[in-house]
């Protein structure tokens, strides 16, 4: 698999203003509970102050009482004395004891409050996001698809918002609850003794020179873990597609060895990750750990000058605990915020893709098409400098139906694509009515023309919803009477739940006849005025076709019709038969005309039958 094809961007800075803004655009229609969030996830910061107070207080009103009273002694001491709460120490610690769970309690609460008000708060973003990016998808060319693999987009959709999804839930609002807890944290330290707080903080250029050095290596490490994971789902995607012929050819020890070489460099990318995990984290402990010791060391040499109380010295050691802690993370929220900073950028570089094609501001937007086609002196290339259609003019009368053969490669299937505007000709101009299909309402001209493949793709749901294609305009009745002009109602009526009955993805279960039918009735139930077959007999049997030409004829009625085939013998009957030869027209006439010539398509026609008649004879 090429690297360079699923290749993510390289990831921007670790904060990016602009990209930052444009993040919390999603949240500005949640700003309510996103305030409340914020206000919930800091109270509860501030609760977490109380319990080591009220640890120094147990400890420093009964269970250890010091030589000399403390401000906190005589407060704490005198409150519970004039509320005649505590008669003895025992009962004292147990009243402390209740406290200390009250705020517990309360803080549970206000956590599960703040934590359920984010993540559906979250979800809502996702789901905005989500709508976002498919409905882009649904507006961009299909040359954007060519040079984008599935496995990225699908990327984008989903791993690429979860990682935002993370953000809005986890870091950014753990930041404010972080930075509440660190300030409210630092005051009380500060206010118990200044010189111990100064010991305390002796270890944080330590830890943040760990966290630089693990923020840098993390960056690269994660930015290689995300392409190998991309690199993983178009794999999957691309042969689970194309699992059939995986199967046909043979080809799944070397699929399973394809894989085995993008898992194996996801886990190599994953486990590199890990290793500065493994060295980060113990490092960081060893750090606090001599934090700690700092802490125990000044602080127990305070206690016995009388300067500290023992009940202090818990609390204090449990402030520093908790003051650690959310700078150990700081790394773990700078990764989510890089994540999600990548994840961004690249959502953004595809919602703000420029469509391309697209409606005119005054488009022209007719109630009624009548079908009349022309190409004029039409150049296009999908790749520059290796043109497809060269100097291609035809005109193409309403209700005419016009046969395409030639070569592969010769660029039939690309009238297609021209007319339907998936692409716009390099130069000259396609008009449909004398309009050119570049001034046209893009629905208007697409709802005006349908097109029947090779390959037919059904969607997972009903076969009547496959028919109708979310059409509201089509109604059960037309759908019946469709299916029963294109030779495919007896077939239905014999399912188990009839037009209701579920297809499963891409139409497995189906035949590719019943497919192809299904698609004749897909088209006759929306009543274009053009019709395109591209290909659209080429997978179906001559017993069938012979069965469904009759329908065919009457599909074709009154259609300006585009039937691109290479089995001549389907393109008899068409009023004319265009010969496409390297881009260009080289022949055009009924069959009896182009036979008389003995041109191209006397060749064409010559090769087809020969080769029938050796494999009859065989």
């Amino acid at each position: 698999m090429d690297d360079a094809f699923h290749e993510e961007p390289a990831l921007g800075q670790v904060y990016d203003r602009r990209l930052f803004s444009r993040l919390l655009g999603y949240l500005r229609p949640y700003r309510p509970a996103a305030a409340g969030a914020v206000g919930l996830i800091i109270l509860s910061s501030l609760l977490q102050l109380v319990p080591p107070l009220l640890t120094a207080a147990a400890i420093d009103l009964y269970v250890r009482p010091p030589a000399r009273a403390t401000a906190l002694n005589r407060l704490l001491g005198g409150w519970i004395a004039d509320a005649d709460l505590a008669r003895s120490p025992a009962e004292g610690v147990g009243i402390i004891a209740l406290l200390y769970i009250v705020v517990l309690a309360v803080s549970s609460v206000i956590k599960y409050a703040q934590g359920h008000v984010m993540q559906i708060m979250g979800q809502k973003i996702m789901l905005d996001m989500r709508r976002d990016v498919f409905g882009q998808l649904q507006r961009l060319p299909i040359r954007y698809f060519d040079r984008n693999p599935v496995g990225r987009l699908v990327t984008r959709a989903s791993t690429d918002v979860g990682a935002l999804n993370e953000l809005f839930t986890a870091g950014f609002v753990s930041i404010f609850g972080d930075l509440a807890m660190l300030l409210g944290i630092m005051a009380v330290l500060f206010a118990i003794s200044w010189p111990l707080a100064l010991v305390s903080f002796a270890i944080l250029p330590l830890l943040l020179l760990l966290s630089a050095w693990f923020k840098r290596h993390a960056r690269t490490s994660y930015r290689s873990v995300r392409l190998r994971i991309a690199g993983i789902n178009a794999f999957l995607q691309e042969h689970i597609v194309g699992m059939r012929e995986v199967q046909l050819f043979g080809a799944e020890t070397r699929a399973i060895e394809g894989f085995d070489a993008v898992n194996e460099a996801h886990r190599v990318a994953n486990v590199q990750a890990i290793r500065y995990y493994a060295i980060y984290y113990p490092a960081v402990e060893l750090v606090t750990a001599l934090g700690l010791a700092l802490v125990v060391w000044y602080g127990g040499g305070e206690v016995i000058t009388g300067v500290l109380t023992f009940g202090f010295l818990v609390a204090y050691l449990q402030y520093v605990q908790r003051f650690y802690q959310p700078l150990a993370d700081l790394s773990d929220k700078v990764n989510i915020l890089q994540s999600a900073m990548a994840a961004g950028e690249r959502i953004f570089a595809l919602l703000d893709e420029q469509p391309g094609i697209v409606s005119p501001p005054d488009a022209y937007c007719p109630d009624t098409v009548r079908g009349a086609i022309r190409f004029a002196d039409v150049d296009f290339a999908y790749v520059p400098g290796e043109p497809v259609l060269r100097d291609f003019s035809l005109d193409i009368r309403a209700g005419e139906t016009i046969a395409v053969v030639g070569h592969t490669g010769a660029g039939k299937s690309t009238l297609a694509s021209l007319l339907l505007r998936f692409y716009d000709v390099d130069r000259g101009y396609i008009a449909v009515d004398g309009e050119d299909v570049r001034r046209f309402d893009l629905k208007a001209l697409r709802r005006a023309v349908a097109i029947v493949l090779q390959d037919v793709f059904l969607f997972s749901g009903s076969l009547a919803s496959n028919i109708r294609l979310g059409d509201p305009r089509i109604s059960d009745q037309r759908i019946a009477w469709a299916a029963r002009e294109m030779g495919v109602l007896a077939f239905i009526e014999q399912m188990p739940d009839g037009f209701e009955t579920m297809v499963r993805e891409r139409g497995a279960g189906l035949s590719v006849g019943q497919k192809q039918l299904i698609a004749f009735a897909r088209a006759l139930a929306a009543d274009p005025r053009i019709l395109i077959l591209d290909e659209a007999t080429a997978s179906i049997d001559t017993e069938t076709e012979q069965r469904i030409q009759q329908a065919l004829d009457r599909l074709l009625r009154d259609r300006t019709s585009l039937v691109i085939a290479h089995r001549l013998s389907t393109v008899q009957k068409a009023d004319r038969i265009v010969v496409l030869h390297r881009g260009r027209l080289a022949e055009q006439g009924t069959h009896q005309e182009l036979l008389e010539a003995g041109g191209i398509y006397q060749k064409l026609y010559e090769l087809q039958f020969a080769g029938e008649r050796l494999s009859a004879a065989g």
